[in-house]
């Protein structure tokens, strides 16, 4: 077999070395737990989890007070959305999404509708961005939270922040932003871009699986959540359970290296998929969905119509792509996001997203362009 390739960096990411390097002292001679105040294996653990908490918050320009860590992303999300409906449901009921939202928050407001929450969802156009008009018409007085990821995982499209930012306070409601893809790849300033709650996860920008982040605005406006997991008052009582010290020390670090190293990886790796999207787009019948301009440069999602995704990727065993979301990969469903911006069940089911990473290389793409086109060539002659 071919020495694979990877291209899945949306699903998750390799730990970088660096990272690995800073964590492992962490499973053995600093194991201390960091709620442990009167010896020293407390105070080094304790210490570690502060470095790490500023280094996160220097990523994206908060306060360090501003940052819970949590178990990933997933949960960060969980503790935004249901917290802010526990706090403020007697100020109203209504929370505004989109469709092409991450399972996290869609099936979250799908929880919450069982328990009176009204949930409006957006729809988007071709390129993946809502309309702005949409999201103003659907504000009401009720409204409490309007949740908009980044960057879309399965796309790479991202949303105008700003705008939606604006409407939201303009409305008094409070902005959630899930930035799980995007952080790390671009710059994020929560303050200059008015986000009140933003979501992070380490493993996709180069650290531990199993650990995360919320970011919760202090101030201008300030957010109180209710806690969705009690037993402690860890987190300053909005996430009770033993700090993952190791976990926390490698998201810090990772953080640390985005901030500056991310530019400098984009250039390279935008480069790279415009190679590939160059080449396979020259085939017939391929196209690429979603934005071209409003995109991460790691991503991107094509369509080779009449061709089953699984049967390309039968075909390419040896290059790690993906039909959509790693998390609901297990279903045959066609993609939530590519039905959203309207393709057909048919484009839908005929889509592969590529993402790229830091460690991926010219050679690697000149091979899958290669593997790829041969790929199509054999199977559009058998149908």
């Amino acid at each position: 077999m071919k020495t694979p390739i990877y291209l899945d960096y949306n699903a998750t990411t390799p730990v970088d070395k660096r990272v690995l390097e800073v964590i492992l002292p962490y499973f053995t001679e600093k194991f201390g737990n960091a709620s442990s105040r009167t010896h020293t294996f407390g105070w080094i653990a304790n210490d570690a989890v502060k470095t790490a908490r500023e280094q996160v918050a220097g990523l994206i320009n908060c306060l360090a007070q501003e940052i819970i860590f949590t178990s990933g992303a997933t949960e960060a999300i969980n503790l935004a959305i249901k917290g802010v409906w526990d706090n403020y449901q007697h100020k109203g009921k209504h929370i505004i999404t989109v469709k092409t939202e991450h399972k996290a928050v869609l099936d979250t407001c799908k929880a919450l509708e069982k328990k009176g929450a009204t949930i409006t969802y957006l729809s988007v156009n071709r390129e993946g961005l809502i309309d702005i008009d949409e999201l103003k018409n659907a504000l009401t007085p009720y409204t409490i939270l309007v949740a908009v990821m980044y960057a879309n995982n399965e796309t790479g499209v991202i949303q105008p922040i700003k705008q939606i930012a604006k409407l939201a306070h303009a409305n008094n409601s409070f902005f959630m932003c899930d930035a799980t893809q995007a952080i790390g790849k671009i710059n994020i300033d929560v303050d200059d871009e008015h986000i009140d709650l933003m979501c992070i996860s380490a493993h996709k920008m180069y650290g531990p699986k199993g650990v995360g982040a919320l970011y919760v605005r202090r101030k201008d406006p300030r957010v109180t959540l209710f806690s969705q997991i009690d037993g402690g008052g860890h987190e300053r009582g909005l996430r009770s359970g033993t700090l993952n010290v190791t976990g926390i020390v490698g998201l810090g670090k990772a953080c640390e290296i985005a901030q500056k190293e991310m530019w400098e990886d984009a250039a390279r790796i935008s480069k790279l998929r415009t190679k590939l999207e160059q080449f396979l787009c020259d085939l017939e019948n391929v196209f690429i969905n979603g934005s071209t301009k409003n995109r991460l440069s790691n991503t991107t999602n094509i369509t080779f119509q009449g061709i089953r995704s699984e049967d390309l990727i039968t075909k390419i065993p040896h290059i790690a792509v993906a039909m959509g979301s790693a998390c609901t990969s297990a279903t045959a469903q066609p993609s939530h996001v590519l039905k959203a911006m309207r393709l057909s069940d048919n484009d839908a089911q005929s889509s592969i997203r590529f993402s790229f990473g830091k460690y991926t290389t010219d050679a690697e793409i000149t091979e899958v362009i290669e593997c790829v086109t041969k790929a199509v060539i054999e199977i559009r002659k058998n149908l």
